[in-house]
């Protein structure tokens, strides 16, 4: 056929340049003749116009032959990148680099021309001979114009798909907009194209300038702004920190540690500290004295400098398993520990790219199925890993099924004992908190004396209500202690609390253990990385709302079966054992519905209309305050995957999920079923009314819409005996950190009561803050 004389030809012709060609020993006349002499054969040989390729190159001077060359050399090197000497196919505007080496024969062309048309070319190919070329010529309808326009088209969609490993700054016209920086004795550029209002652009800025002051390259730096802004994209302070050998004592085998200053900031804006740090690391403050949440700089006094010190507490075991048909085995239990100890911490496979997640540190542990039915149904060899640097480690696993089990379901047993509770529970939570704890700093004697002194403890019987929670700032740290102290006093049985770490500050940190002393309740602090294949929240507040809800069935040991949810800012009036006992009817979460009885509060409840009102068909719309999780439930039914993939969702959608860890599982019921609790469980001013407060078993301090009344105001004139426990809360933190009761109270700015992120959900308009 005539593509494959083609091809022949161009074969031919390319084999004569590389082996006669490559080297310069002769004319560039003599060159030339060489060339055109070969051509005229190879077209001779593979049955193509010879007179014709003859009429076209003789109409041509050799001088003007060869600029064509050099122009055609620039070009390809200045736009297409093909470096000198390199050798390249070009098909339809797509680029192949053959290395040196590499083969590539007659076939592989004819191989790379058929893929090209039957993947890409054939259908623009299919497209461009049905349109009608209205206003051309006919007779310039030829094949030609038609395989022409094809391979504009085709080009011009290749460039889409690109991969930008490499870029060509020299066509960049940038006289205006870029700033020079020439080190004539430097052996390296940079080019850098920077939108300096982008969020990138604020994190490649430092690094540009540590990398001039280390290795002084010529540098040129390209501003690319968006041309028409309708807000300001950044909204935050930032800085960008490297270790240096300053950092290191040149006397001790002391390290200071890289440090970030900010200056003139602010004194009246409230701000609020966060640290952006590699994905497997996960950060804490470990001092602190003022409210890394709240931060007002008129508030210091005299001083006006504030600091923290943040420590690196754990790094990240991730990875995916799949089963051979690449389905992830969703709920499959790992266990990670040590030879002595091979239970320290325990998670599950995720559906959501069979992700998992478990906290390490540097050293050598050892991977492999949790006892019960994962071991039971699937195959898995106890893998070795060692976490040998700061980047954690990723691992792929692929697990298969045992023989005979292979239509069994993993999440159809009615019992869920993945994880066998026995005698011994009790003890390897302790564990799992002297192990975890040995990455922060503590009172190691304090922990001797928790474990010894058990006579608190002893004093409550039955079975463990275990009580989750959230808090962030020192001001609904204030309230979850007081919170703490309503539980207590209500109930003879034991109590355990489990309070994200993420947020708690150093204060609240050192205080808890002694607190847990004194009145005796277990606690325990834990943690879960946000996956970066799921959509992240950029605020602070719908972070926390959001680890209220999509982590359930990860963030705590796999033994635990059943946990409750309580506001930092709620007062428990009742026994809890109450509602933890409570039969939810095989539904995984149980929450209260909103209250209908204040009548002044009709404008302000959204779910009885429009979107809301058609959705719910019916169903309640629930207050997430307080709720009750049947992991076991919950783990068995996937609801954990179910509502990522419904979050994932919706949450791309700025207009979505405004009150996200409310609004989530609302939506979702539909699939992950809710048991409604009865409307005395939560009881809140701003909906119920006082009509139905003598009957309320917990009260919480819900935002007034309307009234916007301070939170620390309503406390004491809502809830006769908040006063009391607060009072005993405050007395108990100032004994401990060694200060007076007033010092305790100004620790908190009056500012923070309406500014603090918490995850409240009756006014969804939030003030913003800055950012450091």
């Amino acid at each position: 056929s005539g593509k494959e004389k083609v091809l022949d030809f161009l074969y031919g012709l390319c084999k004569y340049y590389e082996g006669q060609h490559m080297v310069a020993s002769s004319a560039a006349g003599d060159t030339l003749s060489s060339i055109k002499d070969k051509v005229y054969s190879l077209a001779a040989e593979t049955a193509l116009p010879v007179d014709d390729y003859k009429a076209w190159l003789t109409s041509f001077s050799a001088d003007t032959i060869l600029k064509g060359i050099d122009k055609l050399s620039d070009f390809l090197f200045g736009q297409l990148g093909l470096e000198f000497g390199s050798n390249a196919v070009i098909t339809n505007g797509r680029i192949f680099v053959v290395d040196d080496g590499d083969s590539f024969l007659n076939e592989d062309l004819g191989l790379l021309e058929s893929m090209e048309y039957e993947l890409r070319t054939k259908y623009i190919h299919e497209i461009i001979e049905e349109v009608e070329w209205a206003g051309v010529d006919p007779d310039y309808l030829t094949s030609k114009f038609y395989s022409d326009i094809t391979m504009l088209v085709s080009s011009s969609m290749s460039i889409r798909e690109r991969p930008s490993e490499r870029a060509h700054f020299e066509i960049l016209n940038a006289e205006y907009s870029a700033i020079k920086l020439n080190s004539m004795n430097s052996s390296v550029h940079i080019d850098a194209v920077i939108d300096p209002l982008s969020p990138a652009g604020q994190k490649l800025s430092p690094l540009l300038r540590i990398l001039s002051q280390q290795i002084q390259p010529s540098m040129r730096i390209v501003l690319n702004p968006i041309s028409s802004l309708a807000d300001l994209p950044l909204k935050n302070y930032y800085r960008f920190v490297l270790p240096s050998m300053d950092d290191f004592s040149s006397t001790d085998f002391s390290v200071h540690g890289p440090k970030a200053f900010f200056s003139n900031m602010p004194l009246s804006k409230t701000l609020t500290m966060n640290i952006d740090v590699p994905e497997p690391w996960l950060v804490e403050p470990v001092v602190a004295i003022h409210d890394l949440d709240n931060i007002l700089l008129e508030n210091l006094g005299d001083v006006r400098t504030l600091q923290a010190v943040y420590e690196l507490e754990a790094l990240l075991l991730t990875g995916h398993c799949m089963e051979k048909d690449r389905e992830p085995p969703r709920g499959l239990q790992f266990i990670l520990g040590t030879k002595q100890r091979p239970h320290l911490v325990d998670t599950l496979v995720m559906s959501n790219l069979g992700y998992w997640q478990m906290k390490v540190s540097p050293g050598v542990w050892y991977l492999q199925l949790a006892p019960g039915r994962s071991a039971d149904l699937y195959e898995l060899p106890s893998k070795l890993i060692a976490i040998d640097s700061l980047r954690g480690k990723l691992l792929h696993i692929e697990v298969q099924k045992k023989k005979g089990k292979e239509h069994e379901d993993l999440l159809n047993a009615d019992d869920d004992n993945h994880v066998q509770e026995k005698t011994d529970n009790k003890g390897w939570n302790t564990n799992l908190l002297k192990w975890a704890s040995s990455f922060i700093s503590g009172d190691a004697s304090l922990k001797k004396k928790a474990e010894k002194n058990t006579d608190l403890k002893d004093a409550r019987q039955g079975e463990t209500i275990n009580i989750f929670s959230v808090a962030s700032g020192h001001l609904y740290e204030r309230f979850l202690k007081i919170m703490i102290l309503s539980v207590l006093k209500k109930t003879e049985r034991p109590v355990k609390f489990w309070f994200i770490k993420n947020y708690l500050s150093p204060q609240f940190k050192d205080v808890i253990p002694h607190m847990a002393l004194e009145y005796g309740f277990e606690y325990e602090l834990i943690t879960y990385k946000w996956p970066t294949w799921l959509h992240k929240q950029k605020e602070k507040q719908r972070i926390i709302w959001a680890y209220k809800i999509l982590f359930l069935d990860v963030i705590f040991p796999l033994s635990l079966r059943k946990v409750i949810f309580v506001d930092a800012d709620q007062i428990v009036r009742t026994d809890m054992g109450e509602l933890y006992d409570m039969d939810l009817k095989g539904r995984p979460l149980a929450y209260t519905p909103f209250c209908d009885n204040n009548k002044e509060m009709d404008g302000y409840r959204f779910w009885k209309q429009g979107f809301w009102k058609d959705h719910l068909r019916g169903r309640p719309y629930h207050i997430s305050a307080l709720y009750v999780v049947d992991l076991a439930k919950f783990r068995q039914t996937a609801a954990g995957d179910n509502l990522r993939v419904v979050y994932e969702t919706l949450s791309k959608d700025p207009n979505s999920l405004s009150n996200l860890d409310q609004d989530l599982p609302n939506y979702a019921q539909h699939t992950v079923p809710i048991f409604s609790l009865p409307q005395e469980w939560l009881w809140c001013e701003s909906w119920c009314g006082n009509a139905t407060k003598a009957q309320a078993k917990t009260i919480d301090l819900c935002n007034n819409p309307m009234t916007k009344e301070p939170k620390l105001q309503g406390a004491k004139r809502i809830v006769p005996e908040w006063v009391d426990f607060d009072a005993e809360a405050r007395h108990f933190t100032a004994r401990i950190l060694g200060e007076n009761v007033e010092e305790i109270a100004e620790a908190i700015p009056p500012s923070s009561e309406s500014d603090a992120p918490k995850p409240d959900h009756d006014d969804s308009s939030q003030d913003a803050k800055d950012e450091l």
